[in-house]
Order: structure tokens, then C-alpha cells, then sequence
């Protein structure tokens, strides 16, 4: 094989290769690539394991050297960069790079409880420089190989994904490595949705003091954590509009919403409104926690959801939870026909296509409807040429 040193690109032999001492070669070489950093002073080198991805990798480098968005690697760990940005996105100086929001508590308790338990223990030793595509890969494959499933390996993934996104923003490294990994499809679970006869049985079922929080989630779909922070200050009962402001944390309190969109105005349904007015009555306050135990003390879920087992057990339902319920507010309000924009903003969801891919499915527009519609408009509009025809020909 022949020398690339004038492209930028040259084979890369192993060190127990026999070319080395002037015989034929033995080994699979690689190919290294490198672009010169007239900030640094120095070639940025990186060696892949196919000429096409070598000339893909110099091509970006050059670029991003150009525009001084790239700087010669330094030789930071996994864990070091890590621990850098962890203490950064908890303190609020990392954010999302999609929306500029900080990052909700919980996501970095599942990123550092991903990266403590499984990546860190592999590759947290290695230079985060020196990580590629087919490394990420080998390390998808095995932890799929160890049993994890798809979803558990897609949110180890997730959070490799955001530590590499801010080495590649601040120029540290040219490319992700985490981009076009192949991962497990999520099968997911059933999505369960409650029908509008089913929704009241359940929420008849629960005892009396939790029945305004049931129906919350079911005729609002407020969040989890949403639920848990609404105060009455929020709720207008004269407007019918319930203000979602903030959200709660197990272990920060309350928190800010995870996205400006979360922030909605969400209608109070006639079916909601008693219930809430009942909820107020029975608890003879007008300020402070909705559903707590009192005006300084949120709701606490699990034990709602444990008195609520056992209720809907005797009466016979199907259990649902805080998060179906969600779905289900989603399903009554497609049902009723209201747009998918309008869902978007009730719903609390970022962009229309989060609304979209999750709901679609349940929207009107399946072939045989679209065919109907499109008959009875053709049909309204013949019958209303016939009829300017009738018209026309008595005038005359």
C-alpha cells in the first residue's frame, strides 16, 4: 500500500506488522488523518479504521479549523470531561443545545446514574479525543449483549450523546461519535387510554379526597410533577382555565417547567370544574398545594396511586396511571376534534411533531374517512351546481 502523507491521510500500520521491517504487510492497517491547527501550533491526528471515514473526518476538520470552532485535542478522559460537565449542567452553565433550557434535575440523575453504572466502569479511562464511531458501537453491542434492553442502552446513549455535543460545540472534537450508532428498536409498552365512560368509573371509584387529582390528570393531562405543583393560585374556576407554571421534583422541590411550552393555559372541562369546586370546599382553602395534605405540603403520588389500586381491584377496572392518563386527555380531546395545533399547546409539547408522532395515529384520516370526506364535499358541490343550474334556467 502506498503513502497518503500528501492528501492528509496515511495506512497506519500495527506495530507487529512485518512492513515495518521492510517485508510484505501482515496486518489490517487503519488510516490516519490530520489537519493543521495554526491556533495550537500543532497537527490534530485521528486514526479510523476505513480510508472513507479518514477523509470524512479531515475534510469537517479542515473546515471547522478554518472557522477556529476546532482546537488541537487535549488529553481529557471520559471521566474527567464528565465530571466537568456534570457539575456544569447541574449548576445551570450547560443546557440543552435544542431550546437553551437547563436541564430537568431528574434527566441528570438518570444521565449520571447511566454514565456511574455503566459507561464510566468501560470507558472511562480512555481519552475523550481518541473515542470513534465503531468504539461507541462495540460499547452499544455490548451492553446489549449483557441483557440490558433497548430503552435502558438508548438512555446510556443519551447521555454519551450530550457529553460528546458539548466537546464538538466548543471545538474539542471535530464529529459525535454517538451520531448514526445503531441501537435496539424500543418495542415500548401499551399505551393505554381510558374511554370517556371508563374515565368517570375510575374516577367514581378512588376515594373521595383524591377523586379532583384523577380527574385532573384525566380531563387536563397534567404531568406527574405538574400535578404535584399546582397551586389554586393557578386556577381560575370564573375563566375555566388552569395556568401550568411549575413542576416538582422528588428531590429539588419544586422546580421550573422543563421547556417554555410547558408553561399553558389548559381549559377546565364542566366534568373538571365540579370536582375542583368540590376539592376547594373540602378543603376550605383558596391558596397554596391543590392536592396536598395542606397549603405548604404537595401531593405525594405513590400513596394516592396504592389507595387507588386497591379501589379500582374491588370495583373491577383496569388500573391506570398518572402518565396514561395523559394519553388519555390526549385521546378525548382528538375525539371531540380539536386540532392537533391547539393539542400541542394543552398537551405542553415543544414542537407540533412530538404532538404528531405520538398522536397521530389517533387523528382522523385513515383511508376510508378521507375517502368519505372527500365524497360527501364532491357530492355537496354537485348538488349545489345542479341547483344554481335550476336557478339559472327559471330566470330564463
Amino acid at each position: 500500500m502506498r503513502s497518503k502523507r500528501n492528501s492528509g491521510i496515511r495506512i497506519r500500520h500495527r506495530r507487529t506488522c512485518k512492513s515495518r521491517d521492510g517485508d510484505k504487510c501482515n496486518c489490517d492497517p487503519g488510516f490516519e488523518a490530520w489537519a493543521y491547527s495554526k491556533r495550537d501550533g500543532k497537527k490534530v491526528r485521528k486514526t479510523f479504521a476505513r480510508e472513507s471515514e479518514a477523509k470524512l473526518w479531515r475534510a469537517d476538520a479542515m473546515v471547522q479549523l478554518s472557522k477556529g470552532a476546532m482546537r488541537a485535542p487535549k488529553p481529557t478522559t471520559v471521566r474527567e470531561a464528565w465530571a466537568t460537565w456534570y457539575e456544569g449542567a447541574k449548576a445551570g452553565t450547560i443546557r440543552r443545545a435544542r431550546n437553551g433550557e437547563r436541564f430537568k434535575p431528574s434527566t441528570l440523575r438518570t444521565y449520571e446514574y447511566a454514565m456511574r453504572l455503566r459507561v464510566l466502569p468501560d470507558l472511562g479511562a480512555s481519552r475523550l479525543a481518541d473515542l470513534q464511531r465503531p468504539d461507541v458501537q462495540a460499547f452499544a453491542d455490548r451492553l446489549l449483549a449483557d441483557g440490558l434492553d433497548a430503552s435502558t442502552i438508548r438512555v446510556t446513549l443519551a447521555s454519551l450523546r450530550a457529553l460528546f455535543r458539548r466537546a464538538v460545540s466548543r471545538g474539542d472534537l471535530a464529529l459525535n461519535p454517538c451520531d448514526g450508532i445503531e441501537l435496539p428498536a424500543a418495542t415500548g409498552r401499551r399505551e393505554r387510554f381510558a374511554t370517556p365512560a371508563e374515565a368517570e368509573a375510575l374516577i367514581a371509584a378512588v376515594p373521595v379526597e383524591d377523586r379532583a387529582a384523577w380527574a385532573t390528570a384525566l380531563y387536563a393531562g397534567l404531568r406527574r410533577g405538574e400535578l404535584q405543583a399546582l397551586k389554586w393560585e393557578q386556577i381560575d374556576l370564573a375563566a375555566g382555565i388552569i395556568r401550568v407554571e411549575r413542576g416538582w421534583d422528588a428531590e429539588d422541590g419544586e422546580i421550573e417547567l422543563k421547556s417554555k411550552a410547558g408553561r399553558r393555559r389548559v381549559p377546565i372541562t364542566p366534568a373538571l370544574r365540579d370536582h375542583l369546586i368540590e376539592q376547594r370546599l373540602r378543603g376550605d382553602r383558596a391558596e397554596g398545594f391543590v392536592f396536598g395534605p395542606d397549603a405548604d405540603t404537595p401531593l405525594d403520588p405513590r400513596p394516592m396511586t396504592d389507595r387507588a389500586d386497591r379501589a379500582w381491584k374491588q370495583a373491577g377496572l383496569e388500573r391506570i396511571t398518572l402518565h396514561e392518563c395523559r394519553h388519555t386527555f390526549a385521546s378525548l380531546m382528538i375525539a371531540a376534534g380539536v386540532n392537533a395545533r391547539a393539542l400541542m399547546t394543552f398537551m405542553g409539547h415543544a414542537n407540533i411533531s412530538v404532538t404528531l408522532d405520538r398522536y397521530g395515529h389517533l387523528m382522523p384520516g385513515s383511508e376510508a374517512e378521507a375517502a368519505g370526506l372527500l365524497d360527501a364535499y364532491l357530492n355537496a358541490e354537485r348538488e349545489r351546481a345542479e341547483e344554481q343550474a335550476r336557478a339559472t334556467a327559471e330566470v330564463a
